[in-house]
């Protein structure tokens, strides 16, 4: 038999107040959904199925990459509803999981464990005990501790109200079972839906026994309804990244102030300060440090790397031994040999600087070729768009380029230059000479300022 996943995904999410359908909203700069549907997928499911709400159109559409089979739920009818709404395309003789859309966090080993339960029974129910269990389903067992049913809140008596042991609604089973009690749910509650966790009551008359297991943490099972609730999960996400990297040997100076928006890869030996924020596919060489307040978004980071405070790396390559910052930014398409600095205040933009080059102090470069071991003074920029077309500016190696100078591309300067401070450089300038384009300096004695006038 494989295994069968339904994602229940068709809440409208009205207390989100929020234009954007739930599932959708991010924790750790993903949709709520696709974090389950990730987890769904590195469990081993055969098959995939996600239930959207009518009108919800955008999900699939948003989420039209994903190998899942999207079920239209029209009418939003309850748990039992939507899983009967996917049941047609699930395959005979299959296991099914049942997850949710707005809960990301519920780990694999958590799964596994309630799947082995399923394996042992028949029927696995994933449990947790709440101290404040307001508004979820109470677990009823027996004298002797085996459940019984599930009542909803809003249906509970006052005994059972105090009970706190909560469903969180993930169960497995197989789709025979669910082929059969599927068809016989009643929405005689007081909210006139079909829950699916009456087929706890209709397992336990079929003496199949209902077997529960818990979560390593009760984060694990949380949903999203608000945006307090997602910023909380937003929290519980990066205590895991931190905790996850931590166990790898990163060094983290504060484990709270890290967020971990995608994919962080890290070698030994990495240290991590305040407030540094990674997005996408970000890979950290061994024995580099990042400072605290830097952004780095889909780059590659050698080893050996110092990136000092306040500094930006997005969709760059940072060769082994640079040092980058503080206060600087590299921008997309931008790739750094060995041994370069990029100073402070300095923007690098679709630019490759070759080894040992430096560009300490607030300069631009853009749409270039840097050669190694160059020079490039304070104030330098390269005047790469002519206001309808970017232009490359190509500088050889051992050039030494003075402050205040303005490379109008296109323009090349040759091996071992130097180009004079406060030049504007519009000609291709030879290998090994000296480039100078100032104003002939004047003197003019006894200048008198300009005064203002009397009234």
């Amino acid at each position: 038999m494989g295994l069968s996943i339904v994602i229940l995904a068709a809440g409208k999410g009205t207390r989100m107040r929020s234009a954007l359908p739930k599932v959708l909203h991010p924790v750790g700069e993903r949709g709520l959904l696709e974090h389950v549907i990730d987890t769904a997928e590195n469990i081993g499911a055969d098959e995939i199925h996600v239930v959207y709400g009518h009108g919800g159109e955008i999900v699939p559409q948003t989420l039209s990459a994903r190998a899942v089979n999207w079920v239209k739920q029209e009418q939003q009818l309850g748990t039992g509803h939507a899983v009967a709404a996917a049941l047609p395309s699930v395959k005979a003789g299959n296991d099914v999981l049942v997850l949710y859309g707005d809960v990301p966090l519920t780990s694999e080993t958590t799964l596994s464990a309630l799947m082995a339960e399923y394996k042992r029974t028949g029927f696995g129910l994933l449990t947790v005990a709440l101290i404040d269990p307001t508004g979820y389903g109470r677990i009823v067992r027996d004298a002797v501790g085996k459940v019984l049913r599930i009542v909803e809140h809003k249906d509970a008596r006052a005994d059972e109200l105090r009970i706190q042991e909560v469903n969180t609604g993930i169960l497995a089973t197989s789709q025979a079972n669910l082929q059969k009690w599927l068809g016989n749910l009643k929405n005689d509650n007081v909210q006139g839906e079909y829950y699916l966790t009456d087929v706890i009551a209709m397992a336990v008359a079929d003496d199949i026994e209902v077997a529960t297991s818990q979560p390593s943490a009760e984060f694990e099972v949380l949903g999203v309804n608000n945006k307090r609730q997602l910023a909380e999960l937003e929290g519980h996400y990066r205590r895991i990244k931190a905790e996850t990297l931590m166990d790898a040997g990163v060094t983290l100076r504060d484990p709270a102030r890290i967020d971990v928006r995608g994919t962080l890869t890290c070698g030994p030996d990495v240290e991590i300060d305040v407030n540094v924020v990674f997005e996408g596919d970000v890979k950290i060489g061994a024995g580099t440090r990042i400072g605290a307040n830097c952004v780095v978004r889909n780059s590659v980071i050698g080893d050996n790397v110092i990136v000092l405070e306040n500094s930006v790396i997005d969709q760059s390559t940072v060769g082994d031994g640079a040092r980058i910052g503080p206060f600087a930014r590299l921008r997309p398409e931008t790739e750094l040999a060995a041994n370069t600095h990029v100073g402070n205040f300095v923007e690098i933009k679709k630019a490759r600087i070759g080894q040992g080059s430096k560009v300490n102090h607030l300069s631009y470069v853009g749409d270039a070729l840097v050669g190694a071991n160059v020079n490039i003074g304070a104030g330098t920029i390269t005047c790469n768009y002519d206001g309808a077309n970017k232009h490359l500016t190509e500088i050889g190696d051992d050039v030494f380029v003075g402050s205040d100078t303005q490379l109008v591309a296109p323009v090349k300067v040759g091996n071992g230059a130097t180009i004079g401070a406060g030049s504007t450089i519009t000609k291709e300038v030879e290998p090994g000479v000296l480039a100078l384009s100032r104003v002939k300096q004047t003197t003019i004695n006894n200048w008198q300022r300009p005064t203002k006038k009397s009234k």
